[in-house]
C-alpha cells in the first residue's frame, strides 16, 4: 500500500430512489411541512441538493443527528451558520432525547402563522403533517420510532432501509410521513463522497474502503491528533500509511504468519471511526455561509 494522491469515485443510486423521488414529489402537497434530518458530523454532505428543488418554498425544520459523535464546537458553528429566518436547526441525539417534545414544539413554532390562521377561522387546528425526509442512514427511522413509541418503521444502522413512503400519527399534534433516504445521483465534490463514507451513509460493499479510511486517518492527523493516539496508544507519525500500520499493530490485527492485517486494520479503524469509540469527531469544519 502506497499513500500518494488519491482519487476517489464513489457514485450510488439505486432504482427504488429515483422511484422515491417520484413519490415523494406527490405527497409534498399533502404535507404542511418538511423535516430535514441530517448528520451532525457532516451537516453540508449530508445535505442532499435535491432537496430544495423538491420542497421549494415548504415550511422547513433541519434535524442534526447524531451529536453524541460529533465536535460539539462545530455542531454550534454549523447550527449558527444554517439557520436563518425561514430555516429552524435543532442539534439533537435521535436515541436520548425527548424527541416527541422537540418535535412537537418545532412544529408548532415554524407553524405558527398556520395555526392561527385556522384558529381566526374558528376551526381547531388539525394535527400538523410532516414529511421526514434526509439521505440514507442519519436516524429519519429511528427518529419517528422514538416519538411514535414503537418499532413503526424497520430500522438499522446501515444505509437503504426504509424502501417506501410510510404515515405515521404521534399525537393529536403530529403526522408523520417516513420517506426513504434518497442520494443524488454524482458526487461532483470528492470529499463529499469521503464524507459520507466515512460517516456510513454508503454501504460499504461499493466503497474502496482503504482510500476511506486513509481520509479518515488524514483528517483525524490534522484536526484530532489526540483521538488517535488516546484511542489506539500509539506515537503519531507523519505518514498516514504508517499509522495505519501502527494501529494494526498495536491492535493485533496480524495474518497467520504474522505479517501485518492491514484490511482488517481498515474495517477497524472505520468501524470505530462511525461508532464515535475514536471520539467525537466532525468530519466537515464550518466556514461559514452554509445553507
Amino acid at each position: 500500500m502506497e499513500q500518494n494522491e488519491r482519487k476517489v469515485n464513489i457514485n450510488w443510486f439505486p432504482g427504488h430512489m429515483t422511484k422515491a423521488k417520484r413519490q415523494m414529489q406527490e405527497k409534498l402537497k399533502m404535507v404542511d411541512m418538511v423535516v430535514e434530518c441530517r448528520d451532525a458530523r457532516i451537516p453540508n454532505a449530508s445535505k442532499n441538493p435535491m432537496l430544495d428543488e423538491l420542497i421549494q418554498n415548504k415550511p422547513r425544520c433541519i434535524l442534526l443527528t447524531k451529536t453524541d459523535k460529533a465536535d460539539p464546537l462545530e455542531t454550534q458553528k454549523w447550527i449558527e451558520s444554517i439557520q436563518n429566518e425561514t430555516t429552524k436547526v435543532i442539534a439533537c441525539n435521535v436515541l436520548k432525547d425527548n424527541m416527541t417534545q422537540i418535535l412537537t414544539a418545532v412544529s408548532k413554532e415554524v407553524m405558527a402563522s398556520f395555526i392561527e390562521k385556522q384558529k381566526r377561522r374558528g376551526i381547531n387546528p388539525r394535527a400538523i403533517r410532516i414529511m421526514i425526509v434526509g439521505i440514507p442512514n442519519v436516524g429519519k427511522s429511528t427518529l419517528i420510532n422514538r416519538v411514535a413509541k414503537k418499532k413503526a418503521t424497520v430500522t438499522a444502522d446501515r444505509p437503504g432501509v426504509t424502501k417506501a413512503l410510510q404515515w405515521v400519527k404521534i399525537n393529536k399534534d403530529l403526522e408523520l410521513l417516513d420517506t426513504p433516504g434518497v442520494l443524488w445521483p454524482k458526487f461532483e465534490d470528492e470529499q463529499v463522497g469521503l464524507c459520507l463514507a466515512i460517516s456510513g451513509a454508503i454501504r460499504d460493499e461499493i466503497l474502496p474502503l482503504e482510500d476511506v479510511c486513509l481520509f479518515g486517518l488524514d483528517y483525524c492527523m490534522k484536526y484530532y491528533p489526540q483521538n488517535l493516539i488516546d484511542r489506539y496508544s500509539i506515537e503519531l507519525s507523519e505518514d498516514t500509511v504508517e499509522n495505519l500500520r501502527r494501529i494494526a499493530k498495536a491492535r493485533g490485527c496480524l495474518k497467520n504468519n504474522g505479517i501485518l492485517d492491514e484490511e482488517k486494520a481498515i474495517q477497524l479503524f472505520i468501524r470505530e471511526a462511525r461508532d464515535g469509540l475514536v471520539g467525537r469527531i466532525s468530519w466537515e469544519k464550518c466556514y461559514g455561509n452554509a445553507q
